[in-house]
């Protein structure tokens, strides 16, 4: 179970207090209710609903093609199986780089029809006018700066940012911009250690590494990488604690084995 069970809720004001007292934030995604129970029940911290929902549930290359009302639907789902994680959802693309009155809108959107703790987006020094109108409101926001995929054709690759000198200096204008702004926490993507290191001694928000070293004050990973139900995406940062893929192949195999041959059901499994 996590060290950090002493908090019956997580909220913003928990990650804060621990990263003040130096203890590791864990979060993971979830789209769907029974996983969300399941990693609530084991501890997690943070559940991000994740934009990500639009590869690994959907089939989609890129986080592009997924609406708001497919996040609030998802979203939904998962609430119902959480009672500890703080909740944390996705703004999906377009849905507040078009102006800061529909991003704010939409944010608005989000909490009121789901039990969502807060949303993220993608973003730094550009979309701190934006972080600043909906955390006026009372909305919490996570931000997301490195690589940011909506903004993949603009990079034009999956590499790390922040190797080169000049954009490593915009990282830290963008996380110092993104607290200022009112954002309770940051998320690092795919960033060298160093400079992850210096964002997080840089701000007094907790920031969230994914593969952007130890140096963090926690860590996310997309559920279905780290379990090994992902056959076709192993990027250095993903550690697979498990190859569910394999064991569910088998299992399923298994099962088609014995109604191809009758032994299911047994007279047992049978009214």
């Amino acid at each position: 179970m996590s060290v950090n069970n002493e908090f019956r809720r997580v909220t913003t004001q928990s990650l804060i207090l621990m990263k003040n007292h130096g203890k590791r934030i864990s979060a993971l995604t979830a789209y769907d209710f029974i996983t969300a129970k399941l990693i609530d029940q084991a501890g997690i911290d943070v559940i991000l609903i994740g934009d990500s929902l639009s590869n690994v549930f959907q089939g989609n290359e890129t986080t592009l093609p997924v609406t708001m009302d497919e996040m609030i639907y998802h979203t939904k789902a998962v609430t119902k199986g959480v009672e500890r994680a703080m909740i944390i959802v996705d703004m999906p693309f377009m849905s507040y780089q078009t102006n800061v009155e529909d991003a704010f809108r939409n944010a608005g959107r989000i909490m009121k029809e789901t039990s969502a703790g807060g949303v993220k987006l993608e973003g730094g020094v550009r979309v701190a006018k934006t972080v600043e109108h909906i955390t006026s409101a009372g909305i919490p926001v996570m931000g997301h700066i490195g690589l940011t995929p909506q903004s993949i054709h603009q990079f034009g690759s999956y590499k790390a940012r922040g190797k080169e000198e000049e954009e490593a200096k915009q990282l830290v204008l963008d996380a110092k911009a993104l607290a200022d702004a009112g954002a309770f926490s940051i998320v690092l993507e795919k960033i060298p250690a160093a400079l992850a290191k210096e964002i997080t001694d840089s701000v007094n928000i907790p920031t969230i590494g994914i593969g952007a070293g130890i140096h963090c004050d926690g860590q996310i990973l997309v559920t279905p990488d780290m379990l090994g139900l992902n056959q076709n995406f192993h990027p250095r940062f993903v550690r697979n604690y498990n190859n569910l893929a394999e064991q569910i192949i088998a299992s399923v195999g298994k099962y088609v084995s014995d109604v191809q041959q009758k032994n299911f059901p047994s007279e047992q499994e049978s009214y």
